[in-house]
């Protein structure tokens, strides 16, 4: 793969990774968060790819992909489970 493209996928990676944390900070939403974390970790990825250690870091590379992929998996299935309501009047005392 060309250096531009690794450039690329870090460039838009670690601007998700930023953007995602920022919105956590205001909205508190762990889907964001787990999000923002995933596409941290695809952007080391695609940094030490970048600088030139694909062939020697392989198992690194494989196992930030597979725990960024990980995040996102459970991020989207936390998001299909029932979410507890509190009952009419607040919570009981």
């Amino acid at each position: 793969m060309s250096t531009i493209v690794y450039v690329l996928n870090i460039v838009l990676s670690a601007g998700i990774c930023v953007l995602a944390f920022y919105t956590w900070v205001r909205a508190k939403d762990v889907l964001v968060l787990f999000v923002g974390l995933a596409f941290g970790l695809f952007a080391i990825a695609h940094l030490v790819a970048a600088v030139g250690f694909a062939a020697s870091a392989e198992g690194l590379i494989i196992l930030l992909s597979v725990l960024g992929y990980a995040l996102v998996f459970v991020a989207l299935y936390k998001e299909l489970l029932p979410k507890k309501r509190t009952p009419p009047g607040g919570p009981a005392a």
